[in-house]
């Protein structure tokens, strides 16, 4: 098997991979994620042979990007020098310290574009591969202008079927609580004229921003309930 046939025979694996992990996105980040549940480690995987069996997880200059060593070793037939050290510096965390890690450096070829290049493997500009690497927290949490706004990915894209890309970068930054650092931008009226939610809740295509209120908005003991600080409040009355 070559090497563009084995890395294309990965595509499908780590997808399924990478989807597998979710989170609420007002959580902390962690680095503490198996590659694989406990029960489906293969018994001759050798970390020596085919890298750590944890999920490599980058939280600059985005956060939840993930890397699966064994996707692309064990799986797809790489070996460890095939990226290091002229891609990736044989150090975890070395590369996200440099400042250059972004999407536009991988469209010039470097890191993982090298062959993520829509030819030796899908391109890493692709709307519909963003889940196979950057990890979408289920339930996003907006605290800002107002507490609490919910906004639910599962929803969005198992029931209706959007992409990454029909919201990611037009109408939000790829980036948790990026519209919250401009609370005057991000109300309700800049949604009624299109912007944010507004795009597509206009009363047409989903129901008006202007409607059904608690769809979105729980609320303080919403907020409180969500992140279990309920019994304790309850607790001290």
């Amino acid at each position: 098997m070559n090497l563009r046939t084995k890395i294309l025979y990965s595509i499908g694996v780590t997808a399924c991979a990478c989807l597998s992990f979710s989170m609420v996105g007002m959580a902390e980040s962690t680095t503490d994620i198996p590659a694989f549940g406990p029960a489906n480690i293969p018994a001759d995987y050798d970390e020596d042979t085919y890298g750590p069996a944890r999920m490599m997880v980058w939280d600059k200059p985005v956060p939840r990007v993930t890397f699966s060593h064994k996707v692309h070793t064990m799986d797809a037939g790489l070996e460890c020098d095939s990226c290091h050290d002229d891609l990736f510096v044989m150090e975890a965390g070395a590369v996200a310290e440099k400042g250059d890690f972004t999407m536009q450096s991988f469209a010039d070829g470097n890191y993982c574009g090298a062959c993520h290049d829509g030819d030796t493997a899908f391109s890493t500009s692709s709307n519909e591969k963003c889940a196979a690497c950057h990890t979408a927290p289920d339930l996003i949490v907006f605290t800002k202008p107002v507490k609490a706004v919910i906004f639910d990915h599962k929803i969005h894209v198992d029931q209706m079927g959007f992409t990454c890309g029909d919201c990611h970068s037009n109408l939000f930054k790829m980036h948790i609580g990026d519209a919250e650092t401009d609370p005057d931008a991000f109300v309700m009226e800049a949604l009624y004229q299109g912007k944010y939610c507004g795009a597509c809740h206009d009363g047409e295509q989903a129901f008006a921003s202007d409607t059904r209120c608690t769809t979105c908005h729980i609320g303080v003991m919403g907020f409180d309930r969500l992140v279990g600080h309920g019994e304790k409040k309850k607790e001290g009355h």
